[in-house]
């Protein structure tokens, strides 16, 4: 029991003077660290993304996929004496393009998904008339007003198969401009 009174003694005393040390410690090395952001200098301009200069894709690589340049043909080796491209020359006359920034993607994935909402609606209409007419079809007994609804009624048909081709298309675009987006970096927010 003497020991362990004489071991807790001398462990109490080690953290009293251990104590004061490292808040000595602790407070230098505060003042130092506020003397060092005194004396280095503030920056002199904050660089955005609006400052970079837009880097174009490699000379060898398409712009879309399974697109070839006529810069880059099969077979073409790349000299360094060679003169560059004229692809890669910068067109000063041509506008500029819009700045692809979150409200360009957002824009672009709305204006896709508004439309595949847009032809799903007609579609849930057309197929709607395709019901009636063919009730309005086995209710008659006319040959001639059955002709004339059948005929309505292939039209129609005719409609929704082009309406699902166009709502197929917009999923594809839908995932395409996806697509572009993850290869262009841009946060999967700004499609969402």
């Amino acid at each position: 029991m003497r020991k362990l009174l004489s071991a807790a003694l001398f462990a109490g005393a080690l953290a009293m003077i251990a104590a004061p040390v490292a808040a000595q410690s602790l407070g230098e090395l505060a003042k130092r660290e506020a003397e060092r952001k005194k004396a280095t200098p503030q920056a002199k301009k904050t660089y955005t993304n609006d400052d970079l200069k837009q880097i174009p894709p490699p000379a060898g690589t398409p712009a879309k996929p399974g697109e070839a340049t006529d810069a880059a043909k099969p077979g073409d080796a790349a000299k360094p004496g060679d003169a560059k491209p004229e692809a890669e020359k910068v067109d000063a006359t041509k506008p500029a393009e819009p700045a692809k920034d979150q409200a360009y993607w957002r824009g672009r994935v709305n204006a896709a998904n508004e439309d595949i909402r847009r032809n799903e609606a007609f579609l849930e209409a057309m197929q709607t008339r395709v019901n009636s007419l063919t009730a309005d079809f086995t209710a008659r007994d006319d040959p001639y007003q059955r002709a004339k609804i059948a005929d309505d009624r292939q039209k129609a048909l005719a409609e929704m198969a082009r309406l699902k081709e166009d709502i197929e298309k917009g999923k594809k675009l839908v995932v395409d401009i996806e697509e572009e987006a993850r290869r262009a970096g841009v946060p999967p927010g700004w499609i969402r």
